[in-house]
């Protein structure tokens, strides 16, 4: 581990004062930096100290930074990420484990695990992060934080690390969703256009059935008061109905995404790693010795069925329409307790199988912090058709806030 290990408490790595370049919609609001997201002068670590110490300091920001403090927002830290981003559960060997705020013997989620604490201890209002399987969505969930994935490739990745580029979005955390909003606008550039209001809703039934018994209660509660509030009618709708063939949920990661994922990581971060042989932390060496092994040829028909299944759900869509589940399906593991293989898979598995399904359909999703179970923050998911990003935001504004 480092010999100076830095404020795990709130996902610090390294404390910052980047002063706004403007004024702007952001004014008065402090932001941290997921440690895979250039600032100039500063270098990445891509949650790796042996990647940091083999890569020179970038000349510029990413160009992401770069619309955040030109709108006004001012940069406070650098905070820790996962392992190369590789993982859902928020603890570094080589950073420490974030707390998280909400539940402090939990983990925070990974793998923007500093950039939840960073929000959630009270550093900043909203952390720049990015989400391949779930590292935005994960961490609000678990944290009770507000968090978006946008639709693939709607913000610049200029400056953000490679890892997974058909999968991997910049994103936002934030404590008011208000925050949210603003952030991803100015990401976004979005334009002051109105857009239709949500007048269908639909509820991932299979998502639902996967998670834990007392996250389905609070699932459903928290729709009927949505129901009673808006007028809405829920519908309820199977994955196989969506895509019109008989899969099960569990094929947009086992059929699909996974493959995807893991040839593509393969390529950006595995290369790196067989040429350089840079030291690993225990707990990525053991994920990595499947990505080492993996078939890629084997995988094609799989990553073909990504695009598949990608124009089968989006045509589901209708622009008035949101479709909504519990962003995890369980609360956040306790601390430590990942020290199995069977610990692992039974939180990665079933999380892994609703994450999959905004990542394999390129759809924005965001988690707003709605559900309590056991004492625990758990998010519930609203996402909309590909590059729907501005209905997204303005549903959820009309829906829950």
């Amino acid at each position: 581990m480092l010999d100076s290990a830095p404020d795990s408490s709130a996902g610090l790595i390294e404390p910052l004062d980047l002063a706004p370049l403007r004024k702007g919609l952001l004014d008065g609001l402090r932001f941290t930096v997921k440690d895979n997201i250039d600032l100039a002068g500063y270098r990445t670590s891509y949650g790796s100290p042996a990647w940091r110490d083999a890569h020179p300091a970038p000349v510029h920001n990413a160009l992401c930074v770069d619309q955040l403090l030109g709108a006004g927002a001012r940069c406070v830290g650098k905070v820790v990420a996962d392992e190369f981003t590789y993982s859902l559960d928020g603890e570094s060997f080589y950073f420490g484990t974030p707390r998280n705020a909400k539940a402090p013997d939990r983990v925070p989620g990974g793998s923007s695990s500093g950039s939840a604490a960073s929000v959630g201890n009270g550093l900043a209002d909203f952390s720049l992060c990015t989400d391949a399987g779930g590292s935005v969505r994960v961490p609000a969930s678990l944290c009770g934080l507000w968090g978006m994935r946008p639709s693939l490739h709607r913000i610049s990745e200029a400056g953000v690390l490679p890892f997974q580029p058909s999968v991997s979005t910049v994103g936002v955390l934030a404590d008011r969703f208000e925050v949210l909003d603003a952030a991803m606008r100015v990401l976004l550039s979005a334009a002051a256009t109105s857009t239709p209001v949500p007048r269908r809703i639909f509820v991932l039934q299979d998502a639902l059935e996967i998670a834990d018994a007392a996250v389905q209660d609070q699932v459903s509660s928290a729709l009927d008061r949505i129901a009673d509030n808006t007028g809405v009618v829920l519908e309820w709708v199977r994955f196989s109905e969506i895509v019109g063939a008989q899969y099960a949920l569990n094929a947009c990661n086992l059929e699909g995404l996974r493959d995807l994922q893991t040839a593509e990581f393969q390529s950006t971060v595995g290369n790196w790693i067989e040429v350089c042989k840079p030291e690993l932390g225990f707990t990525f060496s053991q994920a990595y010795g499947n990505v080492r092994t993996f078939d890629r040829i084997a995988a094609l028909d799989n990553i073909a069925r990504c695009e598949r299944f990608f124009t089968q759900i989006n045509a589901f869509f209708a622009p008035d329409t949101v479709v909504c589940f519990p962003t995890t399906p369980k609360i956040a593991p306790v601390r430590g307790s990942l020290n199995t293989l069977e610990a692992v898979m039974d939180f990665y598995d079933p999380t892994m199988t609703i994450t999959a399904f905004s990542g394999v359909a390129r759809l924005p999703e965001i988690s707003a912090p709605l559900l309590t179970v056991d004492g625990c923050p758990v998010g519930l998911s609203f996402v909309a058709g590909h590059y729907r990003d501005e209905f997204l935001l303005n549903a959820v504004r009309e829906l829950v806030c």
